[in-house]
């Protein structure tokens, strides 16, 4: 007889307990224990917000509960919250104009990032096959903004843009600080400085707070079509200037020692090349690289360029392994998805969802000034004068207009505001709000 049929391991478990359950005798369940989705205790309790429960539900209640308070809201009677953010439940993540981050992918790359969730991209010993995806797109990034090789180019993986930022702005410290060392010179006074328009994402401003680097805004302006003004920027710059943070787009970054969201500019403009003077460049995969949330870029055009000292050496993981990310631990299902998107889209399909994506904008521009209600203040439905397909180009051409990315910024007109001088531009989010947007 097998020992499988000689040993009842339920009851062994059963009588090791601490304390013996009253188990059914015919079904084998334990008679206090309720598994009907709104059968436990919490159908008729309210459940503890602020702390956490002594006993806990089923998984099926559980996920019942907070599902629904995800998709029907609650009141927080906050007084420090604006009325919108007291009462109301979470809205669709594709009505959200503010998301920050791409919300779709094709049933595949779903089924693809569910089979991968519970990895953990750090230990490439338990994972080298996801370690050589990560590599890959690493590789094909470099390619795509032409570093001079993409075989010599290094960068990883990071949770978004925000992160591949602070690690850039690292890098050109300790560049700095190293230089300075090596010329007998004091790395504290004064301290580092970095270059930035005033139109800057706030984790841009982030890192110069964060790693004590002073920031030095250029000042944008309507002249400047509220983007930095590179005919100001050198009166920023000094011997202690370590970078300029060069934004593509307004909401994307490129430099000179510098840095960003190249997806979409590289592939729709060729124009827009990364030229050799810029030494890293970090993006989000989970924007124009059109990924789930959670995955940025950063590469460096070459090793000369990461400070070792950036680099640590890992032991404990069951081989030697190298990691310079702020983070330790990181989901590896999001680089999954990324590496899905180059390979099912390829350069043509990322450029035909860009130019779908700008002629989208350039239409709602239109449009929008055309109601006579708003300035639109960005210029990507305005032609580009200096262009030289203006004359022999279609009209559907991006060349022909000026370059940035499918983002419409509008305001009220000046019009519109001496006629209403009572209606409040933020009404507008607020109607847009109860519309689900």
């Amino acid at each position: 007889m097998a020992l499988s049929k000689r040993v009842n391991p339920e009851h062994l478990i059963r009588t090791s307990l601490d304390k013996k359950p009253n188990y059914h005798g015919l079904t084998k369940t334990n008679i206090n224990e309720l598994h009907h989705t709104y059968g436990s205790r919490y159908g008729t309790n309210p459940v503890p917000k602020y702390k956490i429960a002594s006993k806990g539900l089923d998984a099926a209640a559980t996920y019942q509960i907070i599902h629904d308070e995800l998709a029907l809201g609650q009141q927080t009677p906050d007084s420090r919250l604006s009325l919108t953010h007291q009462f109301h439940s979470d809205g669709s993540p594709t009505l959200n104009l503010a998301s920050f981050v791409h919300t779709w992918m094709p049933p595949e790359a779903d089924k693809l990032f569910h089979e991968n969730i519970s990895k953990n991209l750090i230990d490439s010993d338990e994972y080298p096959a996801t370690q050589a995806l990560h590599t890959r797109c690493i590789s094909i990034l470099a390619d795509l903004w032409h570093a001079p090789s993409a075989k010599n180019a290094i960068g990883t993986a990071t949770t978004g843009s925000s992160e591949a930022i602070q690690l850039g702005g690292l890098a050109m410290k300790k560049i700095w600080q190293a230089k300075r060392k090596a010329a007998g010179k004091s790395i504290h006074e004064p301290g580092p400085n970095i270059v930035m328009g005033a139109n800057a994402q706030v984790a841009l401003e982030k890192f110069a707070r964060y790693f004590e680097v002073e920031c030095r805004l250029v000042p944008v302006s309507v002249e400047s079509h509220y983007r930095l003004d590179a005919s100001k920027v050198m009166e920023y710059v000094d011997e202690n200037t370590i970078g300029v943070y060069v934004i593509l787009g307004t909401q994307a970054y490129v430099g000179f020692q510098a840095t960003p969201s190249g997806f979409n500019q590289y592939i729709v403009c060729w124009s827009l090349l990364l030229a050799y003077h810029v030494l890293k460049s970090m993006s989000s995969g989970h924007k124009f690289g059109l990924a789930y949330v959670g995955v940025g870029w950063v590469i460096w055009r070459d090793k000369a360029h990461l400070p070792k000292d950036l680099i640590f050496e890992l032991h404990y993981l069951g081989s030697i392994e190298y990691s310079f990310s702020l983070n330790f631990s990181r989901p590896a299902a999001p680089i999954i998805a990324q590496y899905f998107n180059l390979i099912h889209l390829g350069f043509e399909g990322y450029r035909a969802v860009a130019l779908d994506d700008l002629r989208n904008a350039r239409l709602l521009s239109r449009a929008l000034e055309a109601s006579k209600y708003y300035t639109v203040l960005s210029d990507i439905h305005r032609k580009d004068t200096g262009s030289e397909t203006l004359k022999n180009g279609s009209e559907d051409d991006p060349e022909l207009y000026h370059a940035g990315l499918p983002v419409v910024s509008f305001r009220f007109s000046d019009e519109f505001k001496e006629k209403h001088p009572e209606i409040q531009q933020r009404w507008i989010q607020t109607l847009l709000r109860t519309k689900g947007w």
